[in-house]
């Protein structure tokens, strides 16, 4: 067996389709890729696209839900996360990914928060569980939990939760609720954690950031995986 250095295998192959006069390549390279026995340690990978918004907010849902629909429909996706506050920006991914047959999960702020930023509308509640979408309100994962209420008690600095949420916030607001979001889902038992599922979120409101990821329950948190991220906001205010 030929051995290679790392970065030859592309070349390998290329060579090989030059000397077998091969007209369609793709196809016969990715044959080439999948069945050769000269891999050994080198893996398949693959180009995509990541769309950067320049910045963040609610202008950029539109954008983000066309291509959050565009990798679902590649990867064959079943189950869609959401983040909504009055149920709008779920409305317009229930609208939008209804011809993929997907289970649309909405994830509200709890309670606790209605106040203090937007509670949901009762008619776009009840309009998104007429279409099929799965409504979800319960405790956060990382922020606004029982953890922040004993550091605002006893003054007792960053609690763990709240620095994982910190430190996915330096990526964009919208990663870190899109993790979160997954996070409750998958605790309430609407999401499976054996396969990949979309997570979309935003800044504040609409979205603006849109996540492949596999599952984890939130007592199993680091087997959470961020496999792809599909949109983002490049500056983050």
């Amino acid at each position: 067996m030929e051995k290679f250095r790392e970065g030859d295998l592309l070349n390998y192959n290329l060579k090989r389709m030059r000397e077998e006069k091969v007209v369609d390549k793709t196809s016969t390279f990715m044959n080439f890729i999948a069945s050769s026995k000269v891999l050994g340690r080198y893996a398949m990978y693959m180009d995509k696209v990541i769309r950067y918004f320049d910045k963040p907010g609610p202008q950029n849902t539109e954008g983000t839900i066309k291509i959050a629909k565009e990798r679902a429909k590649e990867l064959g996706i079943k189950y869609v996360v959401v983040a909504t506050s009055s149920g709008d920006t779920g409305i317009k991914v229930a609208k939008a990914f209804k011809d993929l047959g997907v289970q649309v999960i909405a994830v509200t702020l709890h309670a606790g928060w209605w106040k203090v930023y937007e509670a949901p509308d009762p008619e776009k509640i009840k309009q998104l569980k007429e279409m099929g979408v799965k409504v979800l309100t319960c405790t956060h994962a990382l922020l606004g939990n029982i953890e922040m209420a004993i550091r605002g008690k006893f003054s007792g600095g960053m609690m763990p939760a709240e620095l994982i949420a910190h430190t996915l916030y330096r990526f964009s607001q919208g990663m870190k609720v899109a993790i979160e979001i997954t996070l409750m889902a998958a605790d309430a038992g609407l999401i499976p954690i054996n396969e990949e599922i979309i997570a979309i979120a935003g800044t504040d409101k609409g979205a603006d950031t849109a996540l492949v990821l596999k599952p984890a329950y939130t007592n199993d948190f680091f087997n959470l995986e961020v496999r792809e991220i599909i949109a983002i906001p490049r500056h983050k205010e």
